[in-house]
């Protein structure tokens, strides 16, 4: 049966096991035996049968009966996550904003064009120059920093990206700094020697693609409304034919007219790309094209489709790059759990194009969430009542879900302008995800040491 065939009954199991029942656990069934995933500490562990059926009378009852069960089932119980804030950091991770325009006019682009609602402009040489002080001077001997470049379109600033590059590789090596670099573009204006420059500094380039050219045109045309698909393919064939050190990726935003993921998928693996996610639309500053809840419904389903292709691949030995699932299988094989959904306003920042600090590339130009500039360093006390306010503890219904501290509490901006659409999605993918982590540690249990 194909996993098409497949995904259809498999999510409406899965929008069923998903439901929160307590704010401890999570117990999930699956042919061969139920998983009980700790909430705090994002611990997995195989219940014995007359375990899990315990478990299931228990949450029946009520998390003070969930209690006493963990406590003497001898399940780890420790407390991983506190109510205290991050204290503010230093910052290792920037986003400058070199060029904030763009030659593309997307149907729902969250900078409006590039120009984040503003008049369009550049970055100078002079500001890259400081946001790198800043990013290099505050990090220690030996530690590792990442400078992004971002728009609009930031291949419209060409000069300015490559001068900050190798800029950037003489200040980290005079502090003692490792530094890597990534770069998101639209891909209509790569150029062969762009290719060359972004595999020598070992650069991670992601592609914006939105699907196959008539879904991809519609949404992502240029400014002339012509589409601009083909246009990109050609225009990246050097990136995807040069990537060693490079890493390639197509980055797919997913609108109520581009769900049929599969389908992408497998084009954009076929095309060669080192790897490829999806994100949903929740939120465009004009309102369109956003994800309503049957829609996330249908993503859902499309997801766990791709999901089981990459359960497929997998067992059978072979690649296959879908960047979510890799991402989901990580964090949940290594235990991870946090109180924020990112570093924004922690150690990431966004950059404007005149040199404001804001709490992540998505946040540039609005004041709500503004941290200083850089040339006179991060704001330490908005910082400090940033990281206060948007602790998942703060946040409002997290604290009786299960998966607060896998997804954080959901994207800062998304939330603060839209609020909390995408809950029940973002649980029934983790659900699915750890189902697929217990299937795989079965089945393949070579791909964890061996993922890329």
């Amino acid at each position: 049966m194909s996993a098409a065939a497949i995904a259809a009954p498999m999510t409406a199991q899965v929008r069923a096991g998903a439901v929160p029942r307590s704010a401890q656990v999570h117990l999930l069934n699956a042919p061969h035996g139920a998983q009980l995933f700790v909430v705090d500490g994002s611990r997995l562990y195989d219940l014995p049968d007359a375990v899990a059926d315990a478990f299931r009378a228990a949450l029946d009852r009520g998390d003070d009966a969930v209690a006493r069960l963990v406590a003497s089932s001898g399940i780890d119980a420790r407390h991983a996550i506190d109510d205290a804030p991050l204290a503010p950091m230093p910052a290792h991770a920037l986003s400058l904003a070199i060029a904030q325009k763009c030659n593309l006019g997307c149907t729902y682009c969250y900078a409006q064009q590039g120009a984040f609602g503003g008049p369009q402009r550049q970055m100078s040489f002079d500001v890259a120059k400081q946001s790198i002080d800043l990013l290099v001077g505050g990090a220690e001997p030996g530690a590792k920093v990442n400078l992004a470049f971002l728009g609009g379109e930031p291949l419209q600033n060409r000069h300015v990206l490559r001068e900050a590059t190798e800029y950037a590789v003489r200040a980290a090596a005079g502090r003692g700094v490792r530094i890597g670099f990534s770069i998101t573009t639209n891909g209509t204006l790569v150029k062969p020697h762009d290719a060359d420059f972004f595999e020598e500094h070992g650069f991670a380039v992601t592609v914006s693609l939105d699907g196959p050219a008539e879904q991809h045109d519609r949404l992502r045309p240029l400014k002339n409304g012509r589409g601009s698909f083909d246009l990109i393919v050609k225009q990246i064939a050097p990136l995807v034919e040069r990537q060693r050190k490079m890493q390639v990726s197509a980055r797919v935003t997913v609108t109520p007219s581009n769900a049929n993921l599969p389908e992408t998928l497998d084009l954009f693996v076929d095309m060669g790309f080192h790897s490829v996610g999806f994100s949903p639309l929740l939120r465009a500053p004009n309102g369109r094209d956003e994800m309503a809840t049957y829609d996330l419904d249908a993503m859902l389903e499309a997801m766990i489709a791709c999901g089981l292709a990459f359960e497929e691949h997998v067992v059978a030995g072979r690649r296959y790059p879908f960047l979510n699932m890799i991402n989901a299988l990580r964090e949940l094989h290594r235990g991870t759990h946090r109180p924020y959904p990112c570093g924004a306003g922690a150690g990431y920042f966004g950059v404007s194009a005149d040199g404001e600090l804001a709490a992540c590339h998505r946040f540039v130009g609005d004041e709500k969430a503004q941290f200083g500039h850089v040339s006179t360093g991060i704001d330490v006390e908005r910082q400090r009542a940033w990281l206060a306010a948007r602790h998942v503890h703060a946040q409002s219904p997290c604290g009786g879900c299960w998966a607060r501290y896998l997804c954080g509490g959901g994207c800062h901006h998304e939330v603060l302008a839209r609020g909390r659409s995408a809950c029940d999605y973002i649980r029934g993918w983790l659900h699915y995800t750890i189902q697929a982590h217990g299937r795989l540690a079965r089945l393949a249990p070579h791909w964890f040491g061996d993922a890329p």
